[in-house]
């Protein structure tokens, strides 16, 4: 379908693919000025358990993710679901982000956002196009979760919301 015009509609495409539900993470980068910058994302995804690979889907409106593109490498920080207010800080466009936050470096000096279940550091392995956004796939460095965090921010049908399990 590549080239041709669509046949579905764009409102009606987000309306049904909405009734997936998504984890949030922001993604993080020390810029080329020194500078930290970040975006938040409902599209990370685990890709490959050997080699240990991730993806994300930057939008390419986006801002942030020029400038955090040519670091060459990222973290991921998965979002809790306390942290609502840190997810939308991300999802502005513009403005300094980082204000008033005490992140810690990975190992390879990115930020990790405070308070997060989760992060993982990793090297830029490739870039592809895809549509209206990117494919940025990135190759696992190191990583870290908080065995006892209450859980994930997770975003469907529209709205934030936390994950809570079956009863097995």
């Amino acid at each position: 379908m590549t080239g041709s015009a669509s046949i579905v509609d764009s409102r009606e495409f987000r309306a049904v693919l909405g009734h997936f539900p998504t984890g949030v993470a922001v993604i993080t980068a020390i810029c080329a000025d020194g500078e930290p910058a970040g975006l938040a994302v409902g599209s990370f995804t685990s890709v490959s358990l050997d080699p240990p690979l991730v993806a994300f889907l930057p939008a390419k409106t986006s801002s942030s993710w020029p400038r955090m593109r040519d670091a060459g490498s990222f973290c991921v920080n998965i979002l809790g679901h306390p942290q609502l207010e840190l997810s939308r800080r991300f999802a502005t466009s513009g403005g300094d982000k980082f204000a008033g936050l005490d992140w810690t470096p990975t190992p390879s000096g990115h930020p990790i956002l405070p308070g997060v279940p989760a992060w993982i550091d990793c090297e830029l392995v490739r870039i592809d196009d895809a549509g209206d956004h990117w494919i940025v796939l990135g190759g696992v460095r190191s990583l870290s979760a908080d065995g006892d965090h209450p859980g994930p921010l997770v975003f469907c049908r529209g709205a934030f919301g936390r994950f809570a399990a079956a009863d097995s």
